[in-house]
This record gives C-alpha cells, sequence and structure tokens, in this order.
C-alpha cells in the first residue's frame, strides 16, 4: 500500500472516532420528569429538558442529575423528651419534591439530606412543648408543624416539602405499663357505672310496674265492687218489683169471686207442707202444744188473712180510727 493512501486511511478513520466522540458527548436524551444541570468550563451554562439535546463536547458536562418525581426520605428514629420530661422515640417519613434544579445544585451539597436533619430537629422541639398524652393525641399536629418548618427552610434549597408522616412514637416500657394499667381501670370504671346504672334503671322501672299493676288492680277491684253493688241493688229492685206484682195479683184475685176461699185452701196446703218439710230437715224440732189440732192451726191463719184483708181496705171518707183501737 502506498504511503499516501495509508496516511489518508488514518486521517479518515480519525475523523470517524473524532465525530463518534462528538456524538457521543454532544447530543444526550433527557428521561421523562429528569432534569440535568450543564456546566461550561466549571460554570453554570443550563438546565437540560426532557427530550433530546445538543451540547459542546469537551466545554459542556453534566454537572447533577436530578429525579423531579416526589421522593419518599426515612427519617431515622430519634430519641424526643416531652414536657413532662418523658423520652419518647419517633421515625416517620418526609416526602419531598424538586421544584428548581438550580438551587438544588448550588443552594445546598445534599438538600435530601439537609432536609431529613431539619425534620428530625423540628420534632424535637415540638415534641418538647407537649405532654405525653398530648404527643400521642397530636399526630396531625406534628406533622403539619414539621412540614411547615421544613418547607420554610428548602425554598432556598430548590425542595417543596409534600408531607411529613410520623411512622410511630414509641414511648418507654414503663409508660406503656402504666398505661395499659390506667386504660384497664378506666374500662373497668366505666363498666361498673354502667352496670350501676343498668341496675338502676331496672329498680325504677320494676317499682313503676309495681305501681302500676297495683293501680291496675285498685281499679279492677273498684270497679268490680261497683258492678257488684250495682248489680246488687238491680237484684233487689226486681225481687221488690216481683214482690209488689205478686202481692198486687193476689189482691187482685182475692176480690174477685171465690179468690178468698181458693186463698184459704192454699194457706192450708202450704201450712202442712211446711211442717211437713221441717220434720225431714231435722230429728230435733221444737213444735206448738195443739199441732194435733191442724184445723185450729188453719183457721187462725185464715182469720190473720181475712183481718189484713179488712186492714188493707180503705176508711170511709171522714171517719178516724180512735186511738188504740184496731178495726
Amino acid at each position: 500500500m502506498p504511503a499516501a493512501l495509508l496516511t489518508d486511511v488514518i486521517i479518515i478513520a480519525l475523523l470517524v472516532l473524532l465525530a463518534l466522540a462528538v456524538l457521543r458527548h454532544g447530543i444526550l436524551i433527557v428521561p421523562q420528569q429528569r432534569a440535568w444541570v450543564v456546566e461550561r468550563l466549571g460554570r453554570f451554562h443550563t438546565v437540560l429538558p426532557p427530550g433530546l439535546n445538543l451540547i459542546v463536547p469537551f466545554a459542556d458536562r453534566v454537572a447533577f442529575r436530578f429525579d423531579m418525581r416526589e421522593v419518599p426520605t426515612e427519617v431515622p428514629s430519634q430519641v424526643c423528651i416531652s414536657l413532662d420530661n418523658t423520652t419518647l422515640t419517633v421515625d416517620g417519613f418526609l416526602y419531598l419534591q424538586i421544584t428548581d434544579a438550580i438551587k438544588a445544585a448550588y443552594g445546598s451539597s445534599n438538600p435530601f439530606v439537609a432536609a431529613m436533619q431539619l425534620a428530625q430537629t423540628s420534632m424535637r422541639s415540638e415534641i418538647g412543648k407537649l405532654h405525653l398524652d398530648q404527643a400521642l393525641s397530636s399526630r396531625q399536629m406534628l406533622n403539619a408543624a414539621v412540614a411547615n418548618a421544613v418547607e420554610e427552610a428548602a425554598v432556598n434549597w430548590g425542595i417543596k416539602v409534600l408531607r411529613y408522616e410520623i411512622k410511630d412514637i414509641t414511648p418507654p416500657g414503663e409508660i406503656l405499663r402504666a398505661m395499659e394499667l390506667q386504660i384497664t381501670a378506666e374500662r373497668e370504671k366505666r363498666a361498673l357505672i354502667a352496670r350501676s346504672e343498668g341496675q338502676r334503671q331496672q329498680q325504677i322501672n320494676t317499682s313503676e310496674g309495681q305501681q302500676q299493676q297495683e293501680i291496675n288492680l285498685a281499679n279492677g277491684r273498684k270497679q268490680a265492687e261497683i258492678l257488684r253493688a250495682e248489680g246488687e241493688a238491680r237484684a233487689i229492685q226486681l225481687v221488690a218489683e216481683a214482690t209488689a206484682q205478686a202481692i198486687r195479683s193476689i189482691a187482685t184475685a182475692v176480690a174477685t169471686e171465690g179468690g178468698l176461699e181458693a186463698l184459704q185452701l192454699q194457706v192450708a196446703r202450704d201450712f202442712i207442707d211446711r211442717w211437713a218439710n221441717l220434720a225431714k230437715q231435722s230429728t230435733t224440732m221444737i213444735v206448738p202444744a195443739d199441732l194435733g189440732n191442724i184445723g185450729s192451726l188453719v183457721a187462725t191463719a185464715l182469720g190473720i188473712i181475712k183481718g189484713e184483708s179488712k186492714l188493707g181496705a180503705a176508711p170511709p171518707s171522714g171517719s178516724v180510727p180512735a186511738a188504740g183501737t184496731t178495726t
């Protein structure tokens, strides 16, 4: 091969290598949600957006590559002291996002570490303002306070604090056991109160039920007595009316022809039947001395009836019976 041709080949190869080097260092493809900070001869030049970008080879270089997505950063556990001198172990997560690549590159040597350290110191400060019970029950307030504190300082670092979340708050073992005993005592107290309230309400309901039962029984007895009295009064009234009607019927019958003889016969028959029944009911009897003279007894009864008939007749108009005399 001639020397001139060999020289041309070497030159072409060098040019190809130089072109490859230029292409390799001068053409950059930035991924989505990334930001590359380019320096030219040691000084900040530009921030490359996502996509195809051209830079000057050997003069420009990518100094920083930042991920613009949300980045969760774990905050290591630390010991904090509450206002009542109780130690608490607290850890959590800090969610950050780079919004300004220039400030993130030149505002701090490591913005994520700086934000994490600031979150720890802010948490210690906030815990020191609260008592133990308040610290355990105020997670949302602590999260907001730490996030706000880091947000104020992170503005100069090109970082946006999205949120802070406490992962765990752990008091000492002695405090945990005391809290468990306190919770148990509170639950037992509530159970006793609820049981006593239930017994009290049960007694009230029972007494009210008994009272209502007595009232209902009294009303029932009262109503029954009223109905019984009304029934007895009505029965007496009916008996009296029936008796009066019977007497009026007898008087009417006696006033007719042959009525007196029929009444005499009926009285004699009833008299004999009563004596016969009296003998059947008892073995010991007290009888009149002249019981053998049935006729005289019947005559006596008829005489009484006749006398009553005459007494029942109305006296003549204008006549006044003499005192002490019997008609």
